[in-house]
């Protein structure tokens, strides 16, 4: 039965943490609005829970990093390029949308690359083009 209820705990508590978490904020904004949304759902086990949930959603770019990369792009002043599809982080953006690799001066952990979609600043890993995190 507690198996169950821990279980069920995380499938409620990873949306309401999802919508707790500013993506440019990270994990650790994240795990705090999921705890608070767990503990609301399910109390302490929930807090645990929905903590967990809401680190995964978090952003990949520590504060630091994600200041040192929108001054980045800005200062390159791309045009912004317009598409009918939404941005989503986890998905791939099309063959025709141009990526610029972030230089190493930068200081990220990774490679990653930067386009301007929508007026949205949007980090994407070079390799899959894949929508890592989508920067304020």
């Amino acid at each position: 039965m507690r198996y169950h209820l821990i279980a069920s705990l995380a499938l409620l508590a990873l949306p309401l943490a999802a919508c707790q978490t500013d993506q440019a904020a990270g994990p650790m904004t994240g795990a705090a609005g999921g705890a608070v949304a767990g503990a609301v759902v399910g109390g302490p086990v929930g807090a645990a829970v929905g903590g967990v949930a809401g680190a995964a959603v978090g952003g990949v770019l520590s504060p630091d990093e994600s200041t040192r990369v929108q001054t980045f792009i800005v200062a390159q002043r791309r045009p912004s390029i317009r598409m009918t599809e939404e941005v989503v982080v986890g998905q791939p953006l099309p063959a025709r949308v141009r990526l610029f690799p972030i230089p190493n001066s930068v200081g990220l952990q990774s490679r990653y690359s930067y386009t301007i979609v929508n007026d949205q600043r949007v980090l994407v890993d070079p390799q899959t083009r894949e929508v890592v995190e989508i920067i304020p």
